[in-house]
């Protein structure tokens, strides 16, 4: 702390140095957090990792991000990130720890561009803080720990701002080109979502560049055109491209990249609505939203009071799932409800707010004294484009209709600059100034440390109250302190300074640790107690906070015998009342299905109808093995089934077809044979008409079929003429039977052969 009064000396002195020695831990803490044990999740999020496994196979898979190795659908993004992902595993075979490296390498990435953003104009103090505050952020470790596209989608966003920087330094219009051309890229990594950083880089280019207005504005107006034809390159060539010979663009209802990107994957994601229109009728576009109805956790550890936990299930679940404005405190998928203070609110204050407060505070400080028309210096010029870049996303955050938690990363970069770049330029005006400003240093420490008192005490039956009551003590006695002993140039006040700091981070760095301490969750993650649970909420809200969501949930085609209906949610139906998803409604602040059957308190996939359809296999985030299978969509294959489909197939194309993709996943990791999800993602693409089932069965590429009841959506037609059409398997032939600790809350699935002449 006592070198920060020289920022330019000590910029100049570390520039001469290769290696930055106090950088060299923040690396190693950032990449403890995102490395350490990767290697125990054996097939991560398990949608992607399928899909990984059919991008090996060939080039048109690979292309396209086919989810099947025979080309039936693609996954529900854009490829570039699956395409790295896929090169890695390429590169060190095929397993869940190569396909995660691309994203933890990403996160480390973006520790050190940050340190380079920052150190070159707030100093190297400065840079390291923010470094740290990066590497410290929880919701950054839980995601880059997944192959999940987050933590890329960042990196490339962090790249593209050094180049932008880079053109501002150097007034050469090829940097500008490459800046935007880079937020093209990650458009084709998440869409909408990496346009959302664009306020910021557009403020900062006027506001920076030394050119003429003529000069700026043709140079924007180039970079941007560029930036819109890197955007919709990949899909102007799918969707130009006969639908018959690529697969069918998954989650979208009219087979289109561009109704994906600026439907489902954009607009709808601000406004909540995600009911699209299906083949015959309204059904939701549910592929995330399905994703975290499928996480949703239960407790299995015991059958004999299996009553008793289901009704707490029951409570806890029609909680959680209430959409946003629906009353309930957590919203929709935990994420809180709509409002200027959503961000402090729980399930999202945890994963991103730790430093909220001092970022507050830090924005005061490095803009005090700013004239409107200027002239501005390059501290406040960059500090504006960190400003840009969180109000918007902010402000996204606040409102939005449908997110998940760890969406939120997309506010690290912002938050982690300013808290480096706030903790000089605070540090600097306590010490030299006896103005307002010299307060605002114990002020940041203070509200800083009552913030994080107020997220942990939810916590407080996992965490104790040690560290929430240290953190307040100290917090409160540091700021104290620090006020007192304003403008007195010592050591041991550049000692409290730097135990501030030390203090603040703490806790976010336990928190940042939580995926690796209780497991992390590769579909949903989170940080937390609870991290393995994919919600993301204290743990009061749950029945185990060190438990996966759905537990022991079966295979296709596993038995428990013992499969409870009070414990399950039902998804989105078009009837009924109370606390609804987006796009449906509900009784009691239960989910239906699409179907409009309902039975109470259940969950099924989209179309689901009956209390005895199953999840089609396991969701459980530890295993008895040294392997983790936490992916939502686990790899947990019933090899009788496989056994019988594989004995039985006579040259068939596909292994067998299914309603959704998560009964599909899991077997096309373990054998690399094309498995038909017929409806897509959540089962409620219409991609199949009878028509063309009929031609493909005549064919010869497919004759086995396993329903679950889940997943119908826009194809009831096709599961009706399937049932009415097909001979039966008996399940002796198939079916595998699971112990009463693996069961899951829901009965079994059936077989069926269709032959046609």
């Amino acid at each position: 702390m006592k070198h920060m009064n020289s920022e330019v000396k000590e910029e100049r002195t570390s520039n001469k140095k290769r290696i930055d020695l106090f950088l060299v831990p923040i690396v190693l803490i950032a990449a403890f957090l995102n490395l350490f044990k990767i290697w125990t999740d054996e097939y991560a999020n398990a949608y992607y990792t399928a899909a990984v496994k059919s991008m090996l196979q060939s080039f048109h898979n690979f292309f396209y991000a086919s989810f099947d190795p025979g080309g039936y659908v693609t996954i529900d993004k854009p490829p570039v990130v699956f395409w790295i992902q896929t090169i890695s595993a390429k590169i060190f075979g095929f397993h869940g720890w190569s396909v995660i490296l691309p994203q933890a390498l990403a996160g480390i990435g973006s520790v050190l561009l940050l340190y380079v953003l920052i150190k070159r104009t707030f100093g190297v103090w400065a840079g390291r803080f923010a470094a740290l505050a990066m590497a410290l952020t929880p919701i950054v470790p839980a995601v880059s720990r997944t192959n999940n596209i987050d933590s890329m989608l960042v990196f490339t966003l962090l790249l593209s701002t050094w180049m932008l920087f880079r053109a501002v330094r150097t007034v050469k219009f090829g940097w500008v080109l490459a800046s935007f051309a880079m937020i093209g890229v990650a458009f084709n990594m998440k869409m909408l979502q990496a346009y959302m950083v664009l306020p910021a880089f557009y403020v900062f280019y006027v506001v920076a560049t030394k050119i003429t207005w003529k000069k700026k504005i043709a140079f924007l107006t180039t970079a941007t055109a560029l930036m819109l034809a890197v955007s919709v390159s990949w899909a102007v060539v799918v969707d130009s491209t006969s639908a018959d010979k690529r697969p069918y663009m998954g989650s979208s209802q009219t087979n289109s990249v561009l109704e994906l990107a600026f439907g489902y994957n954009g607009i709808n994601r601000l406004t909540g609505n995600t009911s699209v229109t299906g083949s015959s009728h309204k059904q939701p576009a549910q592929t995330e939203q399905q994703t975290a109805s499928s996480e949703t956790k239960q407790n299995s550890n015991s059958s004999a009071d299996s009553s008793q936990s289901s009704n707490q299930r029951k409570s806890s679940f029609s909680q959680k799932m209430q959409a946003p404005g629906g009353g309930n405190q957590n919203g929709m998928f935990n994420t809180g409800n709509p409002g200027p203070f959503r961000l402090f609110q729980k399930g999202l204050s945890d994963q991103i707010s730790w430093l909220l407060p001092f970022v507050i505070f830090s924005i005061v400080g490095l803009f005090a004294g700013v004239k409107f028309k200027g002239p501005y210096t390059a501290k406040q010029k960059e500090s504006l484009f960190w400003l840009a870049w969180l109000l918007p996303v902010a402000v996204f955050f606040s409102i939005a209709g449908f997110f998940h938690q760890y969406y939120l990363i997309m506010l690290a970069p912002p938050i982690a600059a300013f808290a480096g770049a706030g903790a000089v330029a605070l540090w600097s005006m306590y010490k030299q100034h006896n103005d307002w400003k010299s307060w605002l240093l114990p002020g940041g420490i203070l509200t800083t440390a009552a913030l994080q008192v107020y997220i942990m005490s939810p916590y407080v039956s996992s965490i104790g109250v040690a560290p929430i009551a240290g953190v307040g003590a100290l917090g409160v006695i540091l700021a104290l302190v620090l006020a007192i002993r304003k403008q007195r140039k010592n050591s041991l006040t550049n000692y409290l300074g730097a135990a501030a700091m030390v203090v603040l981070l703490a806790m976010p760095a336990y928190w940042a640790m939580t995926p690796i301490i209780y497991g992390g969750n590769s579909m949903l993650p989170s940080a937390g107690p609870d991290s393995s649970s994919g919600m993301g909420g204290p743990p009061s809200t749950a029945t185990n906070s060190k438990q996966s969501g759905f537990n022991g949930m079966q295979p296709p085609g596993s038995s428990s015998g013992n499969s409870s209906s009070n414990n399950q949610m039902q998804s989105p139906s078009g009837s009924s009342n109370g606390g609804q998803m987006p796009g449906g409604s509900s009784n009691n602040g239960q989910m239906q299905p699409p179907s409009g059957s309902s039975n109470s308190g259940q969950m099924q996939m989209p179309g689901g109808s009956s209390n005895n359809s199953q999840m089609p296999n396991s969701f459980s985030s530890k295993s008895s093995s040294s392997k983790r299978k936490s992916g939502g969509m686990n790899a947990e294959v019933n090899q009788k089934l496989l056994n019988y489909l594989t004995k039985n197939n006579t040259g068939e194309k596909y292994l067998f077809a299914t309603t959704d993709s998560t009964s599909a996943a899991p077997y096309i990791i373990k054998t690399g044979k094309p498995v038909m999800a017929m409806g897509g993602f959540s089962g409620s693409d219409p991609i199949l008409t009878v028509s063309k089932l009929k031609a493909m069965i005549k064919k010869g590429e497919v004759k086995y079929f396993y329903l679950s009841g889940m997943g119908k959506g826009g194809q009831s037609d096709v599961i009706t003429w399937i049932k009415e059409n097909s001979k039966e398997i008996p399940s002796s032939k198939w079916q595998s039977t699971l112990s009463s600790a693996q069961q899951g809350p829901s009965g079994n699935g059936t077989l069926y052969e269709i032959t046609l002449k």
